[in-house]
């Protein structure tokens, strides 16, 4: 088979590091199929054939039928001459693609083209069928609409996948206005302080820390707060350093963005350092930071879910500060979800639960990302641990134009589960509890402190009270103990059969 497309420019202008996500091929048959690494490997007949050995003629090709990467495209138009750009445009400046190609490499390489296009019909940038797509702006010269999900400071692009598409048309608010129709507002009140406090615990358990009661209240103040900011004021530096200042230790406390080069990494036991990930070189970090608030000019009327993946995974991305950095990216999705009115004021979605619980999944995601940096980064380390990247100017691509497709896929999988499980689970064992508090106090009439004892007690043993508890009610007979683990079994075991919902 022939290679063609962005398959055939990655070998021809031996562009190193990166893992297409389509492959293009020439055969005798159209055939689709999926590769070990989750690549679509599609094969066309021989009439798709690009003849000539020209790079333009294949990166049109590709901005067709392959996945669009606009790192990569950055990356082929620095591997070929202008001349080469500048001829392939001006032999047919009306044409669709010729002008697509044109701004593309205005937008991704900085440089001006100077051409004569005559044609009044403007042309979209992106597929709508096949991205997701920003609000439009017209751009006159090359009668383009650009509907790009960014700027030229940060524009990630997001693919419609089969399951992107199915898991975007559920809709998560109606999800919740369900749950606060099948439950009193005083239960969702208390399940509220219950999960902001899971939310709290979670988000410190992936970045594998053991916060003090007060960092852990100050992290729960903060949830509190959230969307009740403008989005540009939210992710202002001031804003952000006084988050950073909130949640971490004082003395790691940041007083503006770093202008240092910073990495994830971890100390072997040679003390050598295994280098994870590589963050943006300082001089990048403004910029694109105000990418992140410029996106809101573009997604007026854009998915909650899909900005709310771009802002906080490309905000992780970034690393503005040396700590707290996974723990505001977390907050920053609870941010979002309550300034679009998907999430009520007093009410949290403890997502990070759904992160820990799939930290295998989330880490992977991750890496899609980190891995490409680690291919393609030049970098030194003294013996203080200090970083210097050495070929800035060649990586400042990757982290302007990232994929997201994957992260979006595993933030709106995570919300989801949140909501259809973790929350309608605790809102139902408060709903039990206050049933099993009633038909305890009917049997015997104790004090509170007593009764809310003895639901944990049987609730730690599955519905009996362990010889060992028995010293805390020496004045209650076997045969009362008996019918309060009764009542027990027929309250939980009658709306959650035999599932285990045993709480810490």
């Amino acid at each position: 088979m022939k290679k063609v497309g962005f398959t055939w420019l990655q070998e021809k202008l031996n562009i190193q590091g990166f893992r297409l996500t389509h492959e293009s091929y020439i055969g005798t048959m159209d055939k689709t199929e999926l590769s070990s690494t989750n690549t679509v490997v599609r094969t066309f007949k021989s009439k798709y054939d690009v003849s000539i050995d020209n790079p333009m003629s294949h990166l049109e090709f590709a901005l067709k039928y392959d996945d669009l990467n606009l790192a990569f495209v950055r990356e082929v138009f620095t591997s070929v001459k202008h001349q080469t750009i500048l001829d392939y445009i001006k032999a047919n400046p009306n044409r669709k693609y010729p002008r697509i190609i044109g701004f593309l490499y205005e937008f991704t390489v900085g440089k001006s083209i100077q051409v004569d296009i005559t044609t009044t019909n403007y042309e979209d940038i992106l597929d709508s069928s096949r991205y997701i797509t920003g609000n439009i702006t017209k751009i006159s010269k090359w009668k383009v609409n650009d509907n790009l999900l960014g700027s030229k400071k940060f524009c990630p692009v997001i693919r419609k996948t089969t399951e992107l598409s199915e898991l975007l048309d559920w809709n998560i608010k109606e999800a919740i206005e369900n749950l606060k129709h099948k439950y009193s507002p005083e239960i969702f009140k208390r399940a509220s302080y219950y999960l902001y406090k899971k939310e709290s615990k979670s988000s410190s358990e992936i970045e594998k820390e053991e916060p003090s009661q007060d960092r852990m209240e100050r992290f729960i103040a903060l949830l509190e707060e959230a969307g009740q900011k403008p989005f540009e004021e939210s992710l202002s530096e001031k804003e952000l350093v006084r988050l950073q200042n909130v949640i971490v230790d004082p003395r790691y406390a940041d007083d503006g963005f770093r202008d240092f080069q910073n990495y994830v990494g971890q100390t072997m036991r040679d003390y050598t350092q295994k280098v994870h990930y590589v963050c943006p070189p300082p001089q990048f970090v403004k910029s694109l930071m105000q990418g992140i608030v410029d996106l809101n000019k573009k997604h007026t009327s854009t998915e909650t879910i899909i900005k709310t993946t771009m802002v906080s995974f490309a905000y992780v991305y970034i690393h503005p500060f040396e700590d707290g950095n996974g723990r505001i990216h977390r907050f920053l999705i609870h941010d979002i979800l309550v300034r679009d009115g998907i999430v009520p004021n007093s009410t949290i979605i403890p997502v990070s639960a759904q992160i820990l619980a799939h930290i295998d999944e989330y880490d992977t995601t991750l890496e899609l990302f980190s891995k490409l940096i680690e291919r393609k980064v030049k970098y030194d380390i003294n013996d203080s641990g200090e970083m210097t990247v050495n070929n800035s100017s060649e990586i400042e691509a990757l982290y302007r134009f990232p994929d997201l497709s994957n992260h979006t896929v595993f933030l709106a999988k995570a919300l989801q589960s949140t909501i259809n499980k973790d929350i309608p689970e605790e809102l139902l064992f408060l709903q039990c509890y206050d049933e099993l508090k009633g038909d305890i106090q009917s049997i015997v009439d104790m004090p509170d402190n007593k009764v809310d004892r003895m639901i944990m007690f049987l609730h730690q043993n599955k519905g009996k009270l362990a010889g060992r508890k028995r010293k805390f009610y020496k004045e209650l007979s076997d045969n009362e103990i008996e019918q309060m683990e009764q009542a027990y079994t027929q309250v939980f075991e009658r709306e959650w059969g035999s599932r285990d919902v045993v709480k810490s």
